[in-house]
């Protein structure tokens, strides 16, 4: 199994100059955690929301909800957003994938082919992945005779 197989390819993305107060709407209205940052194509940042939860220091400054958008939306994405960021390939096995994630503690890879962003794959994707592998195994414990034929 390859990350083609379980990457999202419909991928919501940022621009750099992009302000921190349209990633905060586009994160909450499409519970999204991860959003890669393109230029022409080219993905030159990932924001997540930890970035966005470190720039909003609304907790500290006790900010009303109004003041804080307004406060993002002087930020841009450009100046939060986690560079250089750490890819997958369309062909890199599932397990490679896995390991580079817990390798670098990261909760998704971006999916870059030739350059250009394809897709991303999350730890969601993943787990749906390992619930699917599960539901097979218990099929094949539940199989009658199974024993017998192995």
């Amino acid at each position: 199994m390859v990350v083609r197989d379980l990457m999202q390819t419909d991928v919501v993305t940022l621009k750099a100059n992009d302000r921190l107060d349209l990633a905060d709407s586009l994160m909450r209205l499409g519970r999204i955690r991860h959003m890669p940052v393109v230029d022409n194509g080219k993905l030159v940042g990932i924001l997540s929301q930890r970035d966005l939860f470190r720039a909003a220091i609304s907790t500290v400054l006790h900010l009303r909800p109004a003041a804080e958008r307004e406060w993002l939306a002087k930020i841009p994405v450009r100046e939060v957003m986690t560079t250089p960021v750490i890819t997958a390939t369309p062909d890199m096995t599932v397990r490679a994938a896995v390991q580079l994630m817990l390798e670098h503690k990261i909760g998704c890879l971006p999916v870059v082919e030739q350059g250009e962003l394809v897709g991303l794959v999350s730890e969601t994707d993943f787990l749906r992945y390992l619930a699917r592998l599960l539901d097979l195994w218990d099929t094949k414990q539940d199989l009658p005779g199974l024993e017998e034929a192995e």
